[in-house]
């Protein structure tokens, strides 16, 4: 398979699955601004964060400007200046899949041109306005459905690899960064105030923390799709190092890191094989082989909150390594100056 085709594939993965995460990150977080009393800004600033737009967004429309839940939400949906809108993602998405029309197939190909089609039209913007719920629902059906139908209607050969390669790394990239944002901020919370003997003072008010703290963790499961999985396996019992354990290491649970980067492993070992080391993608393979047995070994660690925070900066840090190392050692790309980011084509 030509580098150009590859390219195309691995970039047409990626964005269909930002596309999806950032939906589903905008849907919870409206949800939490309605049901909680936190702040504007406490509610939609991480959304700009874990998209890594804070600084472009301040300087479109101000440092406050993350007060105004409707404006981020504006922003994050239709914006052509933000790369990371679902306008622009699910664009992008579509014009990979045109580039590589010999080898995409037709249902997944209908279903992401009437994505593109349909972000772009006026009944996009009115379903925006009127209800907020099933335009995010729409955004993420279809790209679930695509990403559904390129494993059930295409060869899994070269093509299909280079496309789940590219989700699964972005999948990677999406959880790191949603659960460093959330888990930093939720565990810096203040907290009710204690008396001499460390018992909180007012017991209403603690009440009222815990449950507020406690919507809090859930939100942050549901934006990571592992609200489910995560209660059969927990019965229940919510708290941040139960959180951070299971979106880091449950290798039962697709969205989370020690899932995700063993998948991909496994898809760029049938791109090109552990034993090829001194052929182009070998680096690419070594350095994905050791952050997965770096994720594994720490699977049995209990994590306090620097911790969680420094595993998760070395999982972004190396993803977007590796993501960088496979544009230059297979798709095709330049000298890194010249290569294309981790979060844009």
């Amino acid at each position: 398979m030509i580098s150009r085709v590859a390219d195309h594939c691995f970039w047409f993965g990626r964005y269909l699955e930002r596309t999806e995460s950032v939906a589903r990150i905008l849907a919870v977080t409206q949800n939490l601004a309605l049901d909680t009393e936190l702040s504007e800004p406490q509610c939609w600033l991480p959304v700009i964060i874990v998209a890594g737009q804070k600084e472009h967004f301040a300087a479109e429309h101000g440092e406050d400007a993350a007060a105004d839940g409707e404006l981020v939400q504006r922003y994050m949906s239709f914006d052509e200046d933000n790369t990371t809108s679902l306008r622009r993602s699910s664009s992008a998405a579509r014009v990979n899949a045109r580039s590589i029309r010999e080898v995409v197939s037709l249902e997944a190909w209908e279903t992401v041109n009437e994505l593109h089609l349909w972000m772009n039209s006026e009944q996009a913007l009115e379903e925006f306005r009127s209800s907020r719920y099933a335009f995010y629902r729409r955004v993420r059906q279809l790209t679930q459905l695509c990403l559904g139908l390129t494993q059930s209607t295409m060869l899994h050969d070269g093509p299909l690899d280079f496309i789940w390669l590219g989700v699964l790394l972005e999948r990677v990239g999406q959880t790191a960064r949603t659960l460093d944002v959330h888990h930093h901020a939720l565990t810096n919370r203040e907290r009710p105030a204690s008396d001499s003997n460390g018992q909180a003072q007012g017991g209403g008010e603690s009440r009222q923390h815990r449950v507020v703290e406690t919507a809090l963790w859930l939100s942050l499961l549901r934006a990571c799709s592992g609200f489910e999985p995560f209660m059969k396996l927990n019965q229940g019992q919510v708290n941040a190092q139960a959180v951070a354990q299971f979106l880091l290491f449950e290798p039962r649970f697709p969205r989370s890191i020690r899932h995700c980067v063993h998948a991909a492993f496994v898809r760029l070992c049938e791109i090109r094989p552990p034993e090829s080391a001194t052929l182009p993608g070998g680096e690419s393979v070594e350095r994905l082989h050791l952050l997965h047995q770096w994720v594994a070994d720490r699977a049995s660690e209990v994590l306090d909150p620097l911790s969680v925070h420094a595993a998760l900066t070395h999982v972004v840090d190396e993803t977007a390594t590796i993501c960088d190392g496979i544009g230059r050692e297979l798709l095709g790309y330049g000298p890194p100056d010249s290569s294309p980011s981790f979060t844009s084509q």
